[in-house]
């Protein structure tokens, strides 16, 4: 149980430490997609750390997996809030440097992570454990890949378009 709780205070500081940098990024950048994505992961990191603390203070109490604290968390609104900042500014075009330089970080972040709670997933016995464990890390790698959408979509916007974009080359 040890070994697991230092893990899941890893976690929480983890989580609290990329919500004030997606919180700080969205404030700094210029580009509306970018804003959009550090926003809505920074939201949902913190719901994330706060689920996470209602459960590191009920299992230090408890000494053992809670069945009274609400573990679900939502899923992730990140695509959409991606696609509703593409409606609202469809110019959007590239990134600057610091805007790729915090996207990079923020890959790097997402994947480790996602790395994290698949482990606390995978040494968990306890279904309910193993379960919340895995939905944080199905969480974490959909902010992985929708990032790596956005670093493309930021260094390269007509190929992102080509891809993701649902437009033909004839302009349909």
């Amino acid at each position: 149980m040890e070994k697991r709780m230092n893990a899941l205070e890893v976690a929480l500081n983890n989580e609290m430490k990329e919500h004030q940098f997606y919180k700080t990024n969205a404030e700094r950048t210029s580009n509306p997609i970018g804003r959009a994505m550090f926003e809505q992961i920074a939201k949902e990191e913190l719901e994330h750390h706060e689920r996470l603390q209602q459960l590191h203070d009920a299992w230090n109490k408890q000494k053992k997996w809670p069945e009274t604290v609400p573990l679900k968390v939502s899923n992730t609104a990140i695509q959409s809030a991606f696609r509703g900042a593409l409606k609202k500014s469809p110019k959007a075009g590239k990134g600057d440097a610091d805007d790729l330089k915090a996207i990079r970080t923020a890959i790097d972040f997402e994947a480790k992570g996602a790395a994290h709670y698949a482990q606390l997933r995978d040494a968990s016995t306890d279904p309910k454990e193993k379960g919340f464990f895995d939905l944080l890390a199905n969480i974490e790698h959909e902010h992985f890949v929708s990032l790596k959408d956005t670093e493309e979509f930021l260094t390269e916007p007509a190929m992102w378009y080509q891809k993701f974009g649902k437009t033909g080359l004839d302009g349909a």
